[in-house]
């Protein structure tokens, strides 16, 4: 099992796009532009998104999850964007309703288990209206890298589970 890749590099801030498929192909071809992931990361995104959609109407900023299977995965990473401008996305269990997106944690896991953990933590900062309004307003990549840390304890993912 690899170590967690989350540096300034998987921050990407202002992204630009009128569609969640722009959107996702921007930070997905990002993670394939660094070797973290295979060629094959970026159609596989776009299919599960579409089939299993992952946006969550939260508190003061609706965020997205987009994820997808560990075989596409060189390295485990996570992944944040901040949009410029938010972009509607179908939300998590309701094929009918979308939210407008403002803030996208992709995760690239390279096993079932971490993700569902990463998952776990990521949904406490999801109820953290505070936390995400910061991130939402981020102007560097440093600050996001230094919150998230802290609040995801992303060292317990660092060589391996407990």
């Amino acid at each position: 099992m690899s170590n967690l890749v989350f540096d300034e590099s998987v921050i990407l801030l202002d992204v630009e796009a009128d569609t969640k498929e722009a959107v996702l192909e921007t930070v997905a071809q990002n993670l394939v532009d660094k070797g973290l992931v295979k060629e094959s990361f970026v159609p596989a995104i776009l299919k599960r998104e579409s089939e299993f959609a992952t946006g969550l109407p939260t508190a003061g900023v609706s965020v997205a999850i987009p994820h997808t299977d560990v075989e596409h995965v060189n390295q485990k990473t996570i992944s944040v964007a901040v949009l410029k401008n938010p972009v509607d996305f179908v939300i998590m269990g309701d094929d009918s309703e979308t939210t407008p997106v403002q803030i996208i944690f992709m995760l690239a896991m390279d096993e079932a288990h971490s993700q569902l953990t990463l998952l776990q933590k990521l949904m406490q900062v999801f109820q953290d209206e505070t936390t995400l309004t910061t991130l939402a307003n981020a102007t560097d990549q440093t600050s996001i890298k230094t919150l998230l840390e802290e609040k995801l304890d992303l060292m317990a993912f660092e060589g391996g589970e407990r």
